[in-house]
């Protein structure tokens, strides 16, 4: 039952679902926020006007967002006085709603959770992680040519280490799974793991990696992307990443069959060059991922990938167009989504009105996007690359260039708005 703690709106309409995991949204859909902890307040505050007002002037008015705020992290222990990090009406309210964005939540020590950021992904089964990363012109950043990066990277989001499957070193229950461990070792004549280790379960199934792969497929063929690469580390780890790679080309082959072909195949029927249309399925090992996309990133487009190798990756991407800064994400399920700053929460900038908003902003345009409102989401690009043009930027990318004018988080914010039309 929804808690009388949520201020609902009294007007605005929920929004809904279709069989292929796609939001049906309104004219005023309901969307929650969660401002997040430290600086999340400070760039919400700058994002939220964004937002609005793209919708505003690009709709005149005919659609308009109705937000309601959830509580979470640090401000829900402090309303509710208690120690929930994550009160069960707001997992109920995202799940009601079905998007929503947040700012960066940060876990304390002994809080109970691992992660909340894990913990909203696992409960509300959002298996993808998006990653997009692409440059924004006048940003700083470390590589010759960022503008050749243009990624959209997938992280399966429930399975692999992160689903937190561990037992600490020297426990009885570490020292009870090692001796069965060894002693099938012993039978297969393999080497034996030292009695005193830490034992963590690195789970990779069919299902979930199917299902990541598809929407990976899937987001190519509507985004105009020609390829999907499989990002593994099958030579090592062949029952689990090897695994990964193999569902990946059975679920390109079985469902996408008319529309994917493997590298394999463009080689030998059509000469390396694909038919307009067709999106060539490929696979890299991990660590030779990383080179890859330094030196040859214009041949990726999206990436599908485990979990570990998807978090080391999308934020070492991130670093080639001036970093998580300026980095948007979301955690999307087959009816959820919730779109994020992909940074830390900066506690000790937290409320000094300083920080970039530009990750939160992007995100925004994200959420604008999966709802199909693809005209407010350009109109708000447009006034963050003029911004940026104008040389108009935070103290973190201000500090990185020359003539530049810094400026407070909330005027960043304004500025946009006023470049957008």
């Amino acid at each position: 039952m929804p808690s009388d703690r949520l201020e609902t709106p009294t007007t605005g309409n929920t929004i809904t679902w279709d069989s292929h995991g796609r939001p049906i949204v309104p004219d005023t859909p309901i969307i929650p926020f969660i401002e997040g902890d430290g600086t999340g307040p400070d760039i919400w505050r700058a994002a939220r006007p964004v937002i609005d007002a793209a919708v505003r002037k690009t709709y005149g008015g005919k659609k308009a967002i109705l937000w309601l705020e959830l509580l979470a992290g640090a401000k829900a222990q402090d309303a509710l006085g208690c120690e929930c990090l994550l009160p069960e009406e707001t997992l109920e309210a995202l799940t009601r709603y079905g998007i929503a964005i947040k700012g960066p939540l940060t876990t304390p020590v002994g809080g109970g959770f691992r992660s909340l950021n894990v913990t909203l992904r696992q409960r509300l089964d959002l298996y993808a992680c998006i990653r997009p990363v692409r440059y924004v012109p006048g940003i700083p950043a470390p590589v010759r040519h960022p503008e050749k990066v243009d990624l959209v990277i997938f992280r399966e989001n429930t399975e692999d280490v992160y689903a937190g499957v561990e037992w600490e070193a020297e426990s009885p229950a570490a020292r009870e799974i090692l001796e069965q461990i060894n002693a099938r070792l012993s039978f297969e004549g393999k080497p034996l793991l030292p009695i005193d280790s830490a034992v963590g379960i690195k789970p990779m199934s069919r299902r979930n990696t199917q299902r990541l792969v598809a929407r990976a497929i899937q987001y190519a063929a509507d985004h105009h992307y020609d390829s999907v690469t499989l990002v593994h580390k099958g030579n090592i780890m062949k029952y689990t990443e090897g695994a990964f790679r193999d569902w990946g080309y059975q679920t390109a082959r079985e469902m996408f069959g008319d529309l994917t072909l493997t590298e394999e195949e463009l080689f030998a029927d059509f000469g390396g060059k694909a038919p307009a249309g067709r999106i060539v399925i490929k696979d890299r090992i991990a660590d030779a991922m990383f080179q890859q996309l330094l030196l040859r990133p214009e041949e990726y487009g999206v990436l599908a990938t485990p979990n570990l190798n998807g978090d080391y990756l999308s934020d070492a991407a991130a670093a080639q167009v001036g970093g998580l800064g300026m980095a948007p994400g979301a955690n999307v399920g087959d009816r959820c989504a919730v779109f994020e700053a992909t940074h830390g929460s900066a506690p000790k900038y937290a409320g000094l009105d300083k920080v970039n908003p530009g990750s939160l902003i992007l995100s925004g345009v994200e959420m604008l996007r999966f709802m199909g409102w693809d005209e407010a989401a350009d109109l708000i690009l447009k006034g963050l690359r003029d911004t940026i043009g104008d040389g108009i930027v935070t103290y973190d990318l201000a500090r990185q260039m020359e003539n530049a004018k810094e400026v407070s988080c909330s005027a960043f914010g304004a500025a946009i708005q006023s470049r957008m039309g």
